[in-house]
């Protein structure tokens, strides 16, 4: 990607810079992005309950996902958000309009294919007038077996259309499900399992709504910081045992099958991994915001200033009061004496 070699204009200490690759899969290259994000969507963060919640598919449905990953992480998002919105209009559980913001996840702690949505929710609703505030009982959201039911059923009816109008791969070691009858049976297997939808406990702190999603926003499998060591051509990385008390181990794995789990979850070209649905939807956001801004009395005074960050160097000052301009050695300023070009790299869409 190039970069620039850096004198100090008191010193003449040196030092090299290389140019960020700015991919969304890389684990570096998100950071101004996710901050920009953060400042961006606090804006829209209302002073009432939010509540996390997570959608899980089982794991027959791993592959084919994977293999028609562009239209089934889609459906997968769609219909986690469906189910959140549908059944938030329903007078038995809440009768208002309620949203998320939604964002896939296709990875577990070992680097395995686990494709997941994770979804944070408004506690409560706009009325149809949109004269009132609709909230949700204290603490509790929507029943989470009611969610997993009917979540389910939208993806298998998204997934029998989808196979009705032939539109699956259903190819190599998934050519097994290409008859009608053997699709079917498919479908009535999973609608036997029961679907794992769970809500964690509301946030005590409304601030911290967005920066805690943004932690699952701009994530990729696997950060820099969880990788111990490479050795002899194996790479050793921490992960999280959920099967044992959420214990800390480390895994081992060649460099081949590391690199060949980390593949399992570079998005198709232009996918959008965050959606948000209802409430919060891009068409009607900003109107229903001030809408719910005005029921709940919320001052302007009280709504954050938006402040994007367009340099990294920028943001670092701001926010932490770290120069990067600054010589380490002298406390000079550091200027950019060459520029190191591109040399014949591929670079990721």
């Amino acid at each position: 990607m190039g970069g620039h070699i850096e004198i100090c204009e008191k010193c003449g200490h040196t030092r090299i810079s290389y140019n960020s690759c700015r991919n969304r899969h890389c684990p570096k290259c998100q950071f101004i992005k996710k901050e920009n994000w953060v400042i961006a969507k606090n804006k829209d963060v209302l002073p009432v309950e939010y509540f996390h919640v997570v959608f899980t598919i089982p794991e027959k449905l791993n592959l084919i996902m994977f293999r028609n990953s562009k239209l089934l992480y889609s459906l997968l998002l769609q219909s986690a958000g469906k189910t959140i919105t549908g059944l938030g209009k329903e007078t038995k559980w809440l009768g208002g309009l309620t949203g998320a913001i939604s964002v896939l996840h296709t990875w577990g702690q070992k680097l395995e294919l686990h494709p997941h949505v994770h979804c944070i929710v408004p506690g409560g609703g706009l009325s149809t007038d949109k004269e009132k505030w609709i909230p949700c009982k204290k603490g509790f959201f929507l029943p989470v077996k009611v969610m997993s039911k009917r979540f389910r059923r939208r993806l298998l009816d998204g997934l029998k259309l989808l196979y009705k109008k032939d539109k699956l791969y259903l190819e190599g070691s998934l050519a097994e499900y290409k008859s009608p009858g053997a699709f079917q049976a498919l479908i009535d297997e999973l609608y036997k399992i029961d679907w794992v939808v769970y809500a964690k406990k509301p946030f005590r702190d409304v601030s911290t709504v967005i920066k805690y999603l943004s932690r699952y926003t701009h994530r990729i499998a696997i950060s820099n910081y969880r990788i111990v060591k490479i050795d002899n051509d194996y790479i050793y990385f921490t992960y999280r045992d959920y099967r044992d008390n959420n214990r800390k181990k480390i895994m081992r794995l060649s460099a081949s099958e590391f690199i060949r789990r980390f593949l399992l979850h570079i998005l198709p070209i232009r996918f959008v991994k965050i959606r948000y649905v209802g409430l919060l939807s891009n068409r009607s956001r900003r109107e229903n915001i001030d809408c719910c801004r005005v029921i709940l009395k919320i001052r302007p005074e009280e709504v954050p200033v938006r402040k994007e960050y367009q340099d990294f160097a920028d943001f670092l000052l701001d926010v932490f009061g770290f120069d990067v301009k600054q010589c380490p050695v002298c406390n000079g300023r550091l200027v950019v004496k060459e520029e190191l070009p591109v040399k014949n790299s591929i670079r990721a869409p």
